[in-house]
């Protein structure tokens, strides 16, 4: 697919300067245009810019170039929409029916954010005829408030509670574009990949855990292209940071007394102990996730032969290691005979596994962000790892939904699982799955079978 901009045919990435007019002949960049972020300048005229995207939409969809007067970040929202084979013309789906998203919201974090949204954002969504959106990091809408004449018109495209607008799935849209880049992003009428969509103007900001820094969602304003102007990015900004405030507040009260443990996904745990935030090396993170595993405590004995390799590794090895922890953690977190740790502990991959055992597939996907410390080689660790990683993929084979199929497929540890590629070409519509078993068949044959 061709990547160009323009007539030129040149590269267009985020540094290259674009023309557009101002004044009497005077190019200027996208810089000086407008923050990139935001979808117009002001002086810009919506009528004609909604014109040119139109043309340049179909020139992309059609031929698979990028010209004027597409935003970079746009055209590779684009890119990636077309990587991903959304189709222009589709609908994103409902993932949740009613009896299935009211649990599922209430126990997500951002649940305790949504009175602070609503007390911003709820007069200004329904006197201004819009929508205020939330949605969860895989980009499913757990609420979806505002103007009732407007909900009912985007109910026509499956802006609805339980639907999912995750940019692999639905294209170029705010919050789902908001997720991928992790930033704030405005979108503006044929911005949007989908055409159903073209017709709205969107303004979205990433929520992210204040903790961690994990995302956890978005906050999105959709409606007409009044929602164009920067002062609709900067207030779902606002909204965002104060929703993020009021988790910080809440969380210690929430939390009190316990421990939180993010091992997934990296190779040094993060540790959460009250207002403590501890970054652990390989072998303490390898130590705290043996001990959260059992909280009844394990004797130096058991810790060596869950942590080492080599079954001839000396005990004071070991001890060296659970002294410099004790000092990183303190006497009161830390305890021996047996080796233990002194509060209860909520650790990331336990969230996955009761997720699991309780049949939320979907929420346990979107509690998984990776294989468990990927470069430990610690037995239990390994062992632990391998039991999260097959319980999850064969729940999502299971269940057989393309959405969550793809993410695990589509993610950078389930590129080469040849099992999941192949349910995901069984699940998908029949159009879209020649790309699918080109790549099951690519798997087959590097992989012997």
């Amino acid at each position: 697919m061709a990547t160009t901009m323009g007539g030129a045919g040149r590269p267009d990435g985020p540094g290259r300067p674009r023309t557009a007019p101002d004044g009497p002949g005077r190019p200027r960049t996208e810089g000086e245009l407008t923050d990139p972020w935001v979808a117009l300048a002001a002086d810009t005229d919506p009528g004609e810019q909604v014109g040119a995207l139109r043309r340049a939409h179909e020139v992309f969809t059609s031929a698979g170039r990028l010209e004027r007067p597409v935003r970079t970040v746009v055209g590779e929202s684009w890119l990636r929409s077309a990587r991903a084979r959304v189709s222009p013309d589709g609908a994103p789906a409902v993932e949740f029916g009613a009896d299935e998203l009211g649990p599922y919201r209430e126990a997500h974090p951002l649940a305790r954010a949504m009175p602070v949204i609503r007390e911003l954002m709820g007069a200004y969504a329904t006197d201004g005829e819009h929508l205020l959106a939330v949605c969860d990091a895989q980009g499913r809408l757990l609420w979806v408030e505002g103007h009732a004449v407007a909900r009912r018109r985007a109910g026509a495209m499956n802006f609805v509670e339980g639907a999912r607008w995750a940019e692999s799935v639905a294209g170029t849209n705010a919050p789902g574009t908001a997720i991928a880049v992790d930033r704030p992003v405005q979108v503006f009428a044929a911005e949007h990949f989908l055409r159903p969509v073209q017709q709205w103007t969107c303004a979205a900001a990433p929520l992210h855990d204040p903790h961690t820094g994990r995302v956890l969602g978005a906050v999105d304003i959709t409606g007409g292209d009044r929602l164009a102007h920067p002062h609709s990015l900067a207030f779902v900004q606002a909204v965002a940071r104060a929703a993020e405030s009021q988790l910080a507040l809440l969380a210690p009260a929430a939390d009190r007394g316990s421990v939180r443990l993010s091992a997934l996904g990296r190779d040094e745990a993060l540790l959460v102990a009250g207002d403590r935030r501890i970054r652990l090396s390989r072998r303490h993170s390898e130590i705290l996730v043996a001990l959260a595993r059992r909280p009844e405590g394990l004797s130096g004995e058991e810790l060596l032969i869950d942590l080492y390799e080599d079954e001839s590794a000396p005990p004071v090895t070991l001890r060296a290691e659970l002294s410099r922890l004790r000092r990183l953690l303190g006497p009161d977190l830390l305890h021996s005979r047996p080796y233990r740790l002194a509060a209860p502990v909520d650790a990331d991959f336990d969230t996955v596994a009761r997720r699991l055992g309780s049949g939320a597939v979907a929420a346990a996907l979107e509690a998984y962000a990776g294989p468990l410390l990927p470069g430990s080689r610690a037995p239990s660790v390994v062992r632990l790892r391998h039991r999260i990683a097959d319980q999850l993929r064969a729940a999502l084979i299971a269940r057989s939904d393309p959405g969550l199929l793809a993410d695990w497929a589509y993610s950078p540890w389930g590129e080469d699982d040849l099992a999941v590629w192949r349910a995901l070409a069984g699940a998908v519509p029949e159009g879209q799955r020649p790309a699918l078993l080109a790549r099951v068949r690519g798997l087959d044959a590097e992989q012997g079978g």
